[in-house]
């Protein structure tokens, strides 16, 4: 029998979150473990039941869903977390994948669509909802021509240019991180240890100059190392 993912809900809506759960609860495969109204109580049941994917309100009271993302990528890595909330909004979009959520989505999507979120991210992808995907395009497009009338400033590689400075190996941590793989899941896939794999990752940024998991994802996709949902 095939493990089921489990979820923690954290909305500081309740009715938000008994509507996502009795949904949730219908799901072949998907099992709410635990609900949180704010991200200071999601750090906590984070840390007690071990949830496979948070999906993250942003506005909550007490501590919001940027810095409780921030918090648990950091005591937890493993942990993935999927942004479900009412911001169609760029700033939040980058800054929630900045700080480690693997998936964007926003309350205006099908529930279907959240549910394949979920399932995707716990297979190791990145889900951007499609409406909002195309900023990293349109990012993409504005760079690419900033640098064409300034016959292209360092920092800001090409696709090829990129791909030519890294090993290998490196090219296999890339792919993984903007996979949205954590260093323990890309060290296991990989035959190597976290640390190693934390120190591919310091190099390619070095080597990139990047300095993001935001922009190492826009360079991945760029490159057409890993395709938008």
């Amino acid at each position: 029998m095939q493990k089921k993912i489990r979820i923690l809900l954290v909305d500081d809506h309740e009715v938000v979150r008994m509507g996502l759960r009795s949904f949730l609860e219908t799901q072949t495969g998907l099992e709410v473990v635990a609900e949180a109204e704010n991200g200071e109580d999601a750090i906590a049941l984070v840390l007690e039941c071990q949830p496979d994917v948070v999906v993250m309100d942003i506005s909550m009271p007490i501590m919001d869903g940027l810095e409780a993302t921030r918090k648990i990528k950091k005591l937890l890595p493993g942990c993935l977390i999927l942004a479900l909330t009412v911001h169609q909004d760029k700033q939040y979009f980058f800054e929630m994948l900045s700080a480690g959520a693997s998936g964007y989505i926003t309350k205006h999507a099908a529930a279907e669509e959240l549910a394949a979120a979920i399932r995707s991210i716990a297979a190791g992808n990145v889900y951007l909802q499609p409406a909002l995907a195309r900023w990293l395009l349109e990012d993409y497009q504005r760079l690419l021509k900033q640098s064409a009338s300034q016959n292209f400033e360092p920092g800001e590689p090409t696709s090829q240019e990129g791909l030519n400075v890294l090993s290998q190996r490196e090219l296999q941590v890339l792919e993984a991180l903007a996979d949205g793989f954590s260093n323990i899941q890309i060290g296991e896939k990989l035959g190597i240890s976290h640390r190693t794999v934390a120190r591919h990752r310091e190099r390619i940024m070095n080597k990139l100059n990047l300095h993001s998991r935001t922009e190492l994802v826009k360079f991945a996709i760029r490159c057409g190392l890993v395709d938008i949902q």
